[in-house]
């Protein structure tokens, strides 16, 4: 049977807003990831959002994928097969494209390229919410195997 682990959470925070927090941070520098995110915050309240958790959560929103594609291999032939992808997976997913997509631009500190990407998601453009669209793409045209998908284990 597993338990739930609990965790310090900040008053100010949400459990949303730390495993983004714990998605940025690199090499168990969580105080560096932390001051990133306050500060990419604060970037967008600077750039005229009244509510910038509300505009992270929508970013969040726009970026989650509803289906995906996995291999599986029926008969030698390897098929992209279509599953629909589970809520904590879509977060997961979300968070990795936002934070891959603003350590991709360069040329700025990194709390301006994560607002400037949470920014371009919220409105639905942005290189996250194109690979999102890329990945959900890819599974409609490969919903002619479907059928395969109850070849797997359920995970």
């Amino acid at each position: 049977m597993k338990t739930k682990i609990t965790t310090y959470i900040p008053p100010h925070s949400d459990e949303m807003s730390e495993k983004f927090i714990n998605t940025i941070m690199k090499q168990g520098k969580k105080n560096t990831a932390r001051r990133i995110f306050n500060e990419m915050l604060a970037e967008l309240e600077k750039r005229g959002h009244k509510e910038p958790k509300a505009t992270f959560f929508k970013a969040l929103e726009n970026t989650k994928p509803t289906m995906e594609v996995r291999p599986k291999r029926v008969g030698g032939a390897v098929y992209q097969v279509p599953f629909e992808v589970q809520p904590k997976r879509q977060r997961m997913l979300s968070f990795r494209w936002i934070i891959t997509a603003a350590r991709g631009r360069k040329g700025m500190p990194m709390a301006r390229r994560l607002s400037i990407e949470i920014l371009e998601a919220s409105e639905g453009t942005g290189a996250a919410v194109k690979k999102k669209d890329d990945v959900e793409r890819m599974a409609q045209a490969n919903r002619a195997f479907a059928h395969y998908a109850r070849f797997t284990k359920k995970k």
